[in-house]
């Protein structure tokens, strides 16, 4: 309603008169919502019995609240958490990853000659799962999290720290099995997830994983397959070089931070 009803209709309204029609019920109802005066108007239009009802109906709710226990705080359920570390698509693509390091390092193991496999897409191992950690047609939630003020950054480090959290333990696994060092893979995990991050404010995340993997591929793990070597960017004196890179990507990724927010766009 534009203009207030009047006294003899919120009379008519408090009585419950069967005469006034449900168009003018529903106009009055809407009208209280938003007009203190005419709800202070609707008050006094109640009558001795109605007003009776309702100190009974207030005084049976308050020893009723009275009597119950005080609600417990807010806690963090598990789907809640499960949401927001982790989703369910990543399984296979994680399962995926620790079925093609199990096989570089049976690979390894039966070829002799060539260069570690297992070294040469360790860099690369978690780049599956973060690909599909923050993705749209990766989870089926993704609008209702999106909208969310945890989504953006925070989603996708919590979400990777899940991948890192699967990976690096399968790694050390594997290279315990093959003799190489812990360090060797690690680093260049780290720093091929830093930089992944980094691109996806660009690209998205993604896109970002698909083209640092075929780049290393490349560049990298054919030609050292061809020569059958080791290449210089993984030999044992490159580690500082990768603790480095993986620092400054990381801070350069925190620089991006409202690019997060713009994701959607890429994908």
């Amino acid at each position: 309603m534009t203009t207030h009803p009047t006294l003899a209709q919120i009379d008519r309204y408090a009585a419950g008169d069967p005469g006034l029609d449900e168009p003018s019920v529903w106009a009055i109802e809407v009208h209280l919502e938003e007009c203190a005066d005419c709800r202070a108007r609707l008050a006094g239009s109640t009558t001795v019995d109605t007003r009776a009802v309702i100190e009974r109906v207030a005084t049976s709710l308050d020893r009723e609240i009275a009597a119950t226990p005080p609600p417990a705080g807010p806690g963090r359920s598990w789907s809640v958490l499960r949401h927001r570390w982790f989703v369910g698509t990543l399984l296979p693509w994680l399962a995926m990853t620790a079925a093609v390091l199990a096989c570089a390092a049976l690979l390894g193991a039966l070829r002799t000659g060539l260069p570690s496999l297992v070294l040469l897409i360790a860099p690369l191992a978690p780049l599956p799962g973060v690909a599909v950690a923050w993705h749209r047609r990766a989870d089926p939630a993704w609008e209702l999290i999106a909208s969310s003020p945890a989504a953006g950054l925070t989603m996708l480090l919590r979400r990777t720290a899940a991948v890192l959290a699967f990976v690096i333990p399968t790694l050390a696994l594997v290279g315990a099995g093959t003799g190489i060092s812990m360090a060797a893979m690690l680093l260049p995990c780290l720093a091929f997830t830093a930089a992944a991050l980094l691109l996806g404010t660009f690209v998205g995340v993604r896109r970002a994983a698909i083209g640092l993997t075929s780049i290393w591929t490349l560049v990298v793990v054919a030609p050292s397959l061809a020569a059958a070597r080791m290449p210089v960017v993984l030999a044992a004196e490159s580690a500082r070089s990768w603790a480095l890179a993986t620092v400054l990507l990381t801070i350069m990724a925190l620089f991006r931070v409202n690019g997060f927010r713009r994701l959607s766009a890429h994908d």
